[in-house]
């Protein structure tokens, strides 16, 4: 059985946001414990760890620290299972999960906490069972994003970030008929020093969130190229090594038309996950050059070129090398509008880029002087350089929505559709 003493949200600072007690078998200071611990953690603590006994299970969003504590010997991956529900179902009713928003939100929240667990064992976490019993309305907070799309047709991505409607309004609220698509893709790849790929994968899903009145069930089309478990033979087929489907999915019409029938519940679910391992052109190529002008003094070049159309970009593009622990002195040569930081604590150099376009390529000098002269071992801590980027309106699987459509055709409105594409990734890394 899946149980837990205490539930608690803690701020980037230490502040303890939200805090339930359901058995009184755990200090109360239990969450100063955690931050403690966490905050001198060398490296990135552990979602699982005990202290005196405690097991403290956590997830991290936004900042915030979601955290569960128990005695018992509990499954891990249960309890953070639980508390991810948790945080889908907090998000489905105040909009977004930010500092701010649990504040404003916190008599909500503690409502939310009361329906869905009892005496520390969960009890529903469904959004669309939840809305029965629940009759506080959220406080909308905006959240700042910049725009995922592209021409008058599309809108910001923070549009998608509002309460879910449970017959009242919430206030600040929107009363359209909407229903929202986001096709994302979390890329990993590894380059060795010559700029060519090691390893490469995709991990991407289909994810929805309705704002339809009624519910009504939905048709979503996908490739007709689209092929699962196995290569295709030519060009142009959209290969899926393996995916997994939402229990509200039909997919009686899947393997032969690529279509999918859905009874979507409300609020923002996981229509689709899928993985593609093997080969594919990545959005970004990276190149390091390495010199030593002289024993003391060493260049490196890191050479980055966007692979993907002109009309396409990367955003808030971050590039991080680090260099020797006995690096003295570090200068760095920028192309312009671009920012480079030295953070000697870290002994990494951080490269900053807004906008990087579709087919530009960039170059960024860094100059390192050591205290004493090097070693042979001494270009081996180099690198490895790592890369975090968010391209709008881009995949590189090729997954696509050939159309959204309401089953029921006697449905008296049309439904406003949104149907965006992301690729992100913060584990794109580069051997020097």
């Amino acid at each position: 059985m899946c149980s837990i003493s205490q539930f608690f949200v803690i701020s980037p600072r230490g502040d303890t946001i939200i805090r339930q007690e359901y058995r009184g078998d755990i200090a109360r200071d239990s969450a100063e414990t955690f931050f403690r611990k966490v905050k001198f953690w060398k490296g990135d603590a552990p979602p699982a760890f005990n202290v005196d006994g405690v097991n403290f299970l956590s997830v991290k969003k936004n900042g915030l620290y979601y955290v569960g504590t128990t005695k018992f010997n509990v499954s891990p991956s249960l309890v953070i299972e639980l508390i991810g529900r948790l945080t889908r179902v907090f998000k489905d009713y105040c909009g977004v999960l930010t500092e701010e928003s649990i504040r404003k939100n916190f008599v909500l929240i503690y409502e939310l906490l009361d329906e869905c667990m009892d005496f520390g064992v969960p009890q529903d976490t469904s959004t669309q069972l939840l809305k029965t019993y629940v009759h506080n309305a959220p406080i909308m907070v905006k959240k700042s994003a910049f725009n995922m799309g592209i021409g008058k047709k599309t809108i910001p991505s923070s549009a998608v970030h509002k309460p879910i409607s449970f017959g009242k309004q919430a206030r600040g609220g929107n009363k359209k008929n909407e229903i929202f698509v986001d096709i994302l893709e979390r890329l990993t790849v590894l380059f060795n020093a010559s700029g060519s790929v090691l390893n490469s994968s995709i991990e991407g899903c289909i994810q929805m969130k309705s704002y339809l009145s009624g519910n009504p069930p939905l048709r979503l089309a996908l490739n007709d190229d689209l092929v699962v478990g196995k290569r295709g033979g030519s060009s142009g087929v959209c290969v899926l090594d393996s995916c997994n489907f939402h229990e509200c999915a039909n997919l009686d019409q899947f393997e032969s038309e690529k279509l999918l029938q859905l009874n979507p519940p409300q609020g923002e679910f996981v229509v689709m996950n899928y993985r593609v391992d093997g080969e594919f052109k990545p959005p970004f190529s990276v190149v390091p050059v390495l010199e030593e002008t002289s024993a003391f003094k060493f260049e490196l070049h890191i050479k980055v070129r966007a692979n993907i159309p002109s009309s396409n970009y990367g955003g808030h593009m971050k590039i991080t090398c680090p260099v020797p622990r006995g690096t003295s002195t570090v200068g760095t040569v920028t192309p312009p509008s671009h920012t480079a930081e030295y953070k000697e604590k870290d002994k990494v150099v951080v490269w900053s880029i807004k906008r990087f376009n579709g087919g530009e390529e960039h170059t960024l000098t860094i100059r390192c002087t050591l205290a004493k002269s090097a070693t042979h071992n001494v270009k081996k801590e180099f690198g490895p350089i790592s890369v975090s980027f968010e391209i709008p309106m881009f995949n590189v699987s090729n997954l696509m929505v050939r159309y959204l459509r309401i089953a029921d055709t006697h449905a008296k409105y049309k439904p406003y559709r949104w149907v965006r594409y992301v690729t992100q990734s913060d584990s794109y890394v580069c051997r020097i």
